[in-house]
């Protein structure tokens, strides 16, 4: 008779084994039998932590973006970082392929998979924006930024990054998306009324 796990066990083995579905299969083309027969539940169990398919998958980019935001929040409160130094540790939080299976993340940019990639960016873009924008406040007070607008700045800025250096989404040279980087930099620069390259001679350091 099998032993009956906990409920957070049980819940994480079905995220962690969707998770590598969705990134080898695709979203659309994975089901909940799928998911299923490779873990050997039977779909009541399955129903009893998941509404849905869709629910796993939001669930899925919910413990993604919790990563980034725990990593965001901690950069940002850091008492020995500069304001500048806070927003690029923040956008460097971002990279967490060393800590999510990598046939997720894989799939996340894949064309196919274009609901996931959607839901990630908003969540994304409405959990860490805000982190941003403190620290944009922050340098403000202290006569580093100028800036009317912080919040709708840092939507803007994280919204064209995480879009245009998507792989899935815009296949390019890897010369061509450095150009991009820097032009995200620059526009950065701009928006927070910086001299040009302050971000750049420090960011240019991460790129790649």
């Amino acid at each position: 008779m099998r032993v009956s796990k906990e409920y957070h066990e049980r819940r994480t083995e079905i995220l962690d084994v969707a998770g590598r579905l969705f990134g080898a299969k695709g979203y659309d083309k994975c089901t909940v039998n799928d998911i299923l027969d490779a873990i050997g539940i039977a779909k009541g169990t399955f129903y009893y932590y998941f509404k849905s398919k869709e629910e796993v998958l939001e669930s899925i980019i919910e413990r993604v973006t919790e990563i980034v935001v725990a990593r965001a929040k901690e950069a940002a409160s850091n008492p020995e970082l500069s304001p500048v130094m806070k927003i690029l540790h923040t956008i460097l939080s971002m990279k967490v392929e060393s800590e999510v299976d990598n046939g997720l993340m894989e799939g996340l940019h894949k064309p196919d998979n274009a609901l996931m990639h959607q839901k990630s960016l908003s969540l994304m873009v409405t959990r860490v924006a805000p982190i941003l924008a403190k620290i944009v406040d922050e340098g403000i007070s202290q006569g580093i930024f100028k800036s009317d607008f912080p919040k709708q700045y840092m939507q803007i800025f994280l919204t064209s990054s995480i879009t245009l250096l998507d792989d899935g989404i815009f296949q390019v040279k890897p010369e061509e998306q450095q150009m991009t980087f820097r032009a995200l930099v620059a526009l950065l620069e701009k928006m927070l009324g910086v001299a040009d390259k302050t971000f750049w001679n420090v960011a240019k350091q991460y790129w790649g």
